[in-house]
Protein backbone atom coordinates (compact mmCIF):
# COMPACT_ATOMS: atom_id res chain seq x y z
CA UNK A 1 0.00 0.00 0.00
CA UNK A 2 3.08 2.28 0.48
CA UNK A 3 2.91 2.64 -3.70
CA UNK A 4 -0.66 3.95 -3.06
CA UNK A 5 -0.42 6.26 -0.50
CA UNK A 6 3.06 7.49 -2.69
CA UNK A 7 0.41 7.70 -6.14
CA UNK A 8 -1.99 9.74 -3.25
CA UNK A 9 0.67 12.19 -2.65
CA UNK A 10 1.33 12.77 -6.52
CA UNK A 11 -1.83 12.77 -8.18
CA UNK A 12 -1.66 14.36 -12.24
CA UNK A 13 -4.02 12.86 -15.10
CA UNK A 14 -1.73 9.58 -15.26
CA UNK A 15 -1.97 8.91 -11.52
CA UNK A 16 -5.58 9.25 -11.69
CA UNK A 17 -6.42 7.44 -14.09
CA UNK A 18 -4.79 4.39 -13.03
CA UNK A 19 -5.70 4.74 -8.85
CA UNK A 20 -9.26 4.84 -10.31
CA UNK A 21 -8.18 1.94 -12.53
CA UNK A 22 -7.49 -0.10 -8.89
CA UNK A 23 -10.70 1.35 -7.31
CA UNK A 24 -12.89 0.01 -9.83
CA UNK A 25 -10.81 -3.34 -9.52
CA UNK A 26 -10.55 -5.20 -6.36
CA UNK A 27 -7.66 -2.66 -4.45
CA UNK A 28 -9.29 -0.38 -2.08
CA UNK A 29 -8.48 2.67 -2.86
CA UNK A 30 -10.79 5.65 -1.75
CA UNK A 31 -11.90 7.36 -4.55
CA UNK A 32 -13.15 10.42 -2.46
CA UNK A 33 -9.65 10.87 -1.46
CA UNK A 34 -8.18 10.99 -5.10
CA UNK A 35 -10.84 12.91 -7.22
CA UNK A 36 -11.48 15.26 -4.32
CA UNK A 37 -8.40 16.41 -3.82
CA UNK A 38 -7.12 16.16 -7.64
CA UNK A 39 -10.49 18.57 -7.76
CA UNK A 40 -8.94 20.73 -5.17
CA UNK A 41 -5.35 21.51 -6.97
CA UNK A 42 -7.55 22.29 -10.24
CA UNK A 43 -9.48 25.19 -8.36
CA UNK A 44 -5.93 26.59 -7.83
CA UNK A 45 -5.02 25.96 -11.50
CA UNK A 46 -2.69 22.94 -11.02
CA UNK A 47 -4.71 20.71 -12.97
CA UNK A 48 -8.45 20.98 -15.55
CA UNK A 49 -11.01 19.53 -13.76
CA UNK A 50 -12.28 18.69 -16.81
CA UNK A 51 -9.66 16.27 -17.62
CA UNK A 52 -9.74 15.02 -13.57
CA UNK A 53 -13.33 13.92 -14.80
CA UNK A 54 -12.43 12.21 -17.93
CA UNK A 55 -9.33 10.71 -16.69
CA UNK A 56 -10.80 9.68 -13.42
CA UNK A 57 -13.76 7.83 -15.36
CA UNK A 58 -11.15 6.45 -18.02
CA UNK A 59 -9.78 4.85 -15.26
CA UNK A 60 -12.86 3.52 -14.22
CA UNK A 61 -14.45 1.95 -17.09
CA UNK A 62 -10.29 -0.06 -17.57
CA UNK A 63 -10.93 -1.13 -13.93
CA UNK A 64 -14.62 -2.40 -14.30
CA UNK A 65 -13.94 -4.22 -17.62
CA UNK A 66 -11.03 -5.76 -16.02
CA UNK A 67 -13.82 -7.37 -13.26
CA UNK A 68 -16.47 -7.75 -16.04
CA UNK A 69 -13.99 -9.49 -18.32
CA UNK A 70 -12.63 -11.99 -15.61
CA UNK A 71 -16.04 -12.75 -14.37
CA UNK A 72 -17.50 -13.48 -17.43
CA UNK A 73 -14.75 -16.16 -18.14
CA UNK A 74 -13.91 -17.75 -14.70
CA UNK A 75 -16.84 -17.86 -13.54
CA UNK A 76 -18.43 -17.74 -9.75
CA UNK A 77 -16.82 -20.46 -8.17
CA UNK A 78 -13.17 -18.74 -9.09
CA UNK A 79 -14.36 -15.29 -7.90
CA UNK A 80 -15.63 -16.45 -4.36
CA UNK A 81 -12.35 -18.85 -4.21
CA UNK A 82 -10.40 -15.53 -4.83
CA UNK A 83 -13.16 -13.06 -2.45
CA UNK A 84 -11.82 -16.16 0.49
CA UNK A 85 -8.06 -15.96 0.21
CA UNK A 86 -5.43 -14.05 1.55
CA UNK A 87 -5.26 -11.74 -1.39
CA UNK A 88 -9.27 -11.48 -1.41
CA UNK A 89 -8.81 -10.18 2.41
CA UNK A 90 -6.06 -7.64 1.61
CA UNK A 91 -8.07 -6.30 -0.90
CA UNK A 92 -10.88 -5.82 2.30
CA UNK A 93 -13.04 -8.67 -0.32
CA UNK A 94 -14.63 -11.85 0.86
CA UNK A 95 -17.40 -13.91 -0.26
CA UNK A 96 -20.07 -11.78 1.56
CA UNK A 97 -19.23 -8.38 -0.29
CA UNK A 98 -19.46 -10.18 -3.69
CA UNK A 99 -22.85 -11.87 -2.92
CA UNK A 100 -23.97 -8.37 -1.76
CA UNK A 101 -23.63 -7.06 -5.23
CA UNK A 102 -24.85 -9.82 -6.91
CA UNK A 103 -28.62 -9.50 -5.08
CA UNK A 104 -28.20 -5.84 -5.75
CA UNK A 105 -27.81 -6.50 -9.35
CA UNK A 106 -30.45 -9.17 -9.40
CA UNK A 107 -32.75 -6.81 -7.83
CA UNK A 108 -32.51 -4.43 -9.92
CA UNK A 109 -31.39 -5.39 -13.64
CA UNK A 110 -29.19 -3.79 -15.52
CA UNK A 111 -29.79 -0.55 -14.27
CA UNK A 112 -28.02 -1.77 -11.21
CA UNK A 113 -24.79 -1.19 -13.06
CA UNK A 114 -25.62 3.00 -13.66
CA UNK A 115 -26.77 2.76 -9.84
CA UNK A 116 -24.77 0.59 -8.29
CA UNK A 117 -21.37 3.00 -9.50
CA UNK A 118 -23.03 5.67 -6.66
CA UNK A 119 -22.58 3.00 -3.72
CA UNK A 120 -20.57 2.42 -1.09
CA UNK A 121 -19.73 -1.12 -0.93
CA UNK A 122 -21.17 -2.16 -4.16
CA UNK A 123 -19.63 0.50 -6.40
CA UNK A 124 -16.02 -1.35 -7.18
CA UNK A 125 -17.83 -4.65 -7.19
CA UNK A 126 -21.08 -4.13 -9.15
CA UNK A 127 -19.03 -4.99 -12.55
CA UNK A 128 -18.18 -8.88 -11.23
CA UNK A 129 -22.17 -9.89 -11.30
CA UNK A 130 -22.47 -7.90 -14.94
CA UNK A 131 -19.77 -10.28 -15.88
CA UNK A 132 -21.09 -13.54 -14.66
CA UNK A 133 -24.80 -12.54 -16.18
CA UNK A 134 -23.00 -12.03 -19.19
CA UNK A 135 -24.52 -8.64 -20.05
CA UNK A 136 -24.08 -7.39 -23.09
CA UNK A 137 -20.44 -5.51 -22.93
CA UNK A 138 -21.31 -2.54 -24.18
CA UNK A 139 -24.08 -1.46 -22.56
CA UNK A 140 -22.35 -2.27 -19.37
CA UNK A 141 -19.60 0.29 -20.84
CA UNK A 142 -22.40 2.66 -21.49
CA UNK A 143 -23.95 2.63 -17.90
CA UNK A 144 -20.77 2.48 -15.92
CA UNK A 145 -19.11 5.26 -17.48
CA UNK A 146 -22.54 7.35 -17.02
CA UNK A 147 -22.59 6.62 -13.36
CA UNK A 148 -18.76 6.84 -12.85
CA UNK A 149 -18.64 10.12 -14.49
CA UNK A 150 -21.92 11.47 -12.16
CA UNK A 151 -19.97 10.17 -8.85
CA UNK A 152 -16.58 11.75 -10.19
CA UNK A 153 -18.35 14.97 -10.97
CA UNK A 154 -19.84 14.97 -7.29
CA UNK A 155 -16.21 14.55 -6.08
CA UNK A 156 -15.17 17.27 -8.18
CA UNK A 157 -17.55 19.63 -7.20
CA UNK A 158 -16.48 19.18 -3.52
CA UNK A 159 -13.19 19.61 -3.79
CA UNK A 160 -13.99 22.77 -5.35
CA UNK A 161 -16.04 23.51 -3.26
CA UNK A 162 -13.75 22.92 -0.64
CA UNK A 163 -10.63 24.49 -1.51
CA UNK A 164 -12.45 28.12 -1.06
CA UNK A 165 -12.93 27.07 2.49
CA UNK A 166 -10.59 24.66 3.81
CA UNK A 167 -6.66 24.53 3.95
CA UNK A 168 -4.59 22.02 2.99
CA UNK A 169 -3.90 20.20 5.58
CA UNK A 170 -7.25 19.98 6.71
CA UNK A 171 -8.32 18.66 3.60
CA UNK A 172 -8.74 14.84 4.38
CA UNK A 173 -10.48 15.34 7.49
CA UNK A 174 -13.03 17.89 5.46
CA UNK A 175 -13.56 15.27 3.10
CA UNK A 176 -14.18 12.50 5.17
CA UNK A 177 -16.92 14.49 6.77
CA UNK A 178 -18.47 15.86 3.83
CA UNK A 179 -18.19 12.13 2.25
CA UNK A 180 -20.73 10.70 4.96
CA UNK A 181 -23.24 13.51 4.13
CA UNK A 182 -22.85 12.37 0.11
CA UNK A 183 -23.49 9.06 0.89
CA UNK A 184 -26.59 9.94 2.48
CA UNK A 185 -27.52 11.96 -0.65
CA UNK A 186 -26.26 9.50 -3.10
CA UNK A 187 -28.27 6.77 -1.19
CA UNK A 188 -31.48 9.06 -1.50
CA UNK A 189 -31.28 9.60 -5.02
CA UNK A 190 -30.54 5.94 -6.23
CA UNK A 191 -33.47 5.36 -4.45
CA UNK A 192 -35.50 7.69 -6.43
CA UNK A 193 -33.70 6.40 -9.73
CA UNK A 194 -34.62 3.13 -9.24
CA UNK A 195 -38.20 3.74 -8.19
CA UNK A 196 -38.06 5.47 -11.65
CA UNK A 197 -37.01 2.64 -13.58
CA UNK A 198 -39.52 0.17 -12.07
CA UNK A 199 -42.37 2.89 -12.81
CA UNK A 200 -41.31 3.51 -16.09
CA UNK A 201 -40.66 -0.29 -16.95
CA UNK A 202 -44.39 -1.37 -15.50
CA UNK A 203 -45.90 1.99 -17.83
CA UNK A 204 -44.58 0.31 -20.76
CA UNK A 205 -45.57 -3.63 -19.43
CA UNK A 206 -48.75 -2.12 -19.03
CA UNK A 207 -48.72 -0.69 -23.11
CA UNK A 208 -48.09 -3.36 -24.15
Amino acid sequence: MQIITSLLHNLNYGTILLLMLLESTVVPVPSEFVVTPAAYHAASGELDIWLVILFSTIGADIGASINYVVAYFVGRPVIYRFANSKWGKMCLLNQEKVEKSERYFDDHGIVATLTGRLIPGIRHLISIPAGLAKMNYWKFLLYTTIGASVWHSILAVLGWYLHTIVPEELLDSKIAEYAEYIKLIIIALVIVAIGYFIIKTYIKKKKV
